[in-house]
């Protein structure tokens, strides 16, 4: 799965320097990762009413190239190798000319509404194979 999510820069999103406040690729890096899955065939309300939420446990950011007011950002997501407990997702942003604006990953737990881990490979197995699938896709699509 090779799919772009876009992005366009916000005047609100932008600081008195005229450019994106850094704080904001990580809410794009939130709406890449709804929009992934959503077109993967699971979007968040489906996980929810599952019983899984999926909490960020980390995020990194590396800035290339800053972006302005009414630029497009075009965000790629791909997913590492999944072993069943925490889902590794990558972000390469890029602008209209289609130079890296940032590189960026998160990872994220699975939890139920209790906030305990579930075991997706037992309790939810269809999602589970679909988060290796995606992961394999990755793989395939970064070679």
């Amino acid at each position: 799965m090779r799919e772009i999510y876009e992005h366009k820069v916000q005047y609100y999103e932008t600081d008195k320097m005229g450019i994106t406040h850094h704080s904001n690729y990580i809410r794009w890096m939130e709406e890449a990762r709804v929009d992934f899955l959503e077109k993967a065939g699971w979007p968040f309300d489906k996980l929810e009413e599952m019983g899984i939420v999926s909490p960020v446990v980390s995020t990194a950011c590396r800035y290339k190239i800053p972006t302005r007011f009414a630029d497009t950002v075009r965000i790629l997501v791909t997913a590492d190798p999944f072993k069943g407990v925490k889902l590794k997702l990558r972000y390469i942003m890029t602008n209209a000319e289609g130079k890296t604006v940032c590189e960026a990953e998160s990872e994220h737990c699975f939890l139920n509404r209790e906030g305990f881990p579930v075991r997706l490979r037992k309790e939810f197995p269809a999602f589970y194979n679909a988060l290796i699938s995606l992961a394999e896709e990755s793989s395939c699509s970064r070679k």
